[in-house]
């Protein structure tokens, strides 16, 4: 067995990745991202991850940056539609160092006033950065036509009016709704014994009270395709298309991940990439994602071009996803396909951030954590007509909603 999980009397769920590493990766998985935020306090989930690095009972902003940094680890966190991570690598002597710093942080943050306006204006400065970058943008806009009237379509850092409203009683009754033992996964792959991660994680956790985590998910209302169109001041043209997919539980997410990498995924040898770039020159980045959430999946294929070559490229996609709608790949194909998916999640496994990351998500998402030898067997358990049925199900141009950033510079 390649991993070992274990939950603590307070709902606080344990996954550990044994290895023979003298690195160790560490991760604290929340169960609470953009969606969980209610009308008004929209970007709270990014900003309360920002907050956890301010000030605690104990530790001052520098002690909280250097408790790691002194010691040569690195330590950081993100935030997603339906996640808050916390995550940290270091030397395998430093475990109880760490550990002590996520409760520390997690449970212990005392949000000063102060620090919650210090913080507003640099997310503020980061949502003008975000903004100066089409590509990232026009993904954002694009999920907020596709998950309209959800928390899936908000921007994860917010809105610059909601942010400058958040004060301290905001904060702390997110946190109380959200930041509970139950709610949360720290992962741990090192070179340790079983045993001795029970002892740490009991140490440092087990004293907390978990209070329920009252909230209900509601899955994103049904929505019509969008044609929508918008002048930014840029210079190229940016466009995407796409629709909603399978939650990250379907049994038809495996077909369409492969799908997925097929057409437009990692690699330059994509059907995409080898059409629009390689053959015909018209856009130097094209590229498709699925990404699966709880309740709901989005599919879509973004790139950028010259304006005047915006529509050439739009119809050879549109040519190229047809195709996967009326043709089965060919035995040789698909094999190559599976091949090719299979060889970037073994490398990608090599990260053994992601791998731990992974790993808890699974516990979030499924309640077990999926073994390589699991996830192989059903890339190769995926048949052609598998494929088929999924391009057929999602790709046609009736239920494809697009936006398009196009270049337009106001001379006044």
């Amino acid at each position: 067995m390649d991993h070992h999980i274990f939950s603590l009397a307070n709902g606080l769920r344990i996954v550990f990745h044994p290895t023979n590493s003298p690195i160790t990766h560490a991760c604290m998985i929340i169960n609470v991202g953009t969606r969980d935020e209610q009308n008004g306090e929209f970007g709270i989930a990014h900003f309360v991850e920002h907050l956890l690095f301010k000030r605690t009972k104990k530790r001052s902003t520098n002690q909280i940056l250097n408790r790691l940094e002194l010691v040569g680890a690195d330590l950081n966190a993100y935030t997603t539609k339906e996640y808050t991570c916390i995550h940290a690598s270091f030397l395998n002597p430093h475990l109880t160092r760490t550990i002590d710093l996520f409760e520390d942080i997690l449970f212990n943050s005392v949000f000063p006033n102060e620090d919650i306006e210090k913080e507003k204006g640099i997310v503020l400065d980061e949502i003008s950065s975000y903004q100066d970058s089409p590509e990232d943008a026009i993904m954002d806009d694009f999920e907020d036509l596709i998950f309209s009237g959800s928390g899936l379509g908000h921007n994860i850092l917010g809105t610059e009016k909601d942010l400058s409203a958040l004060e301290k009683p905001n904060v702390l009754a997110f946190v109380e709704k959200h930041y509970q033992p139950e709610n949360m996964v720290l992962g741990i792959t090192g070179n340790y014994s079983l045993s001795y991660i029970q002892r740490i994680a009991s140490k440092y956790f087990s004293h907390l009270e978990n209070h329920k985590v009252a909230r209900k998910r509601l899955p994103p209302p049904a929505i019509l395709p969008a044609n929508l169109s918008l002048k930014r001041p840029i210079n190229q043209a940016h466009y995407m298309m796409g629709t909603r997919a399978y939650p990250v539980n379907h049994p038809k997410k495996m077909p369409l991940m492969i799908l997925n990498n097929y057409l437009g995924g990692m690699g330059m040898s994509s059907r995409l990439n080898l059409l629009v770039r390689e053959k015909h020159g018209i856009a130097y980045t094209i590229e498709s994602s699925y990404t699966p959430y709880s309740d709901a999946g989005v599919f879509s294929i973004y790139f950028g071009t010259e304006a005047d070559k915006g529509e050439k490229a739009r119809a050879l996609v549109l040519r190229e996803i047809k195709n996967s709608t009326k043709r089965k790949l060919g035995s040789t194909l698909l094999k190559q396909a599976k091949n090719k998916f299979i060889g970037q999640i073994a490398l990608g496994e090599e990260n053994r951030m992601s791998l731990i990351i992974s790993m808890a998500k699974n516990l979030i998402d499924l309640g077990y954590v999926q073994t390589l030898d699991e996830i192989y067997s059903q890339i190769e358990s995926v048949s052609a007509n598998d494929l088929w049925e999924v391009a057929n199900e999602l790709f046609t141009t009736e239920q494809l909603t697009t936006l398009l950033y196009e270049p337009s510079f106001d001379k006044n």
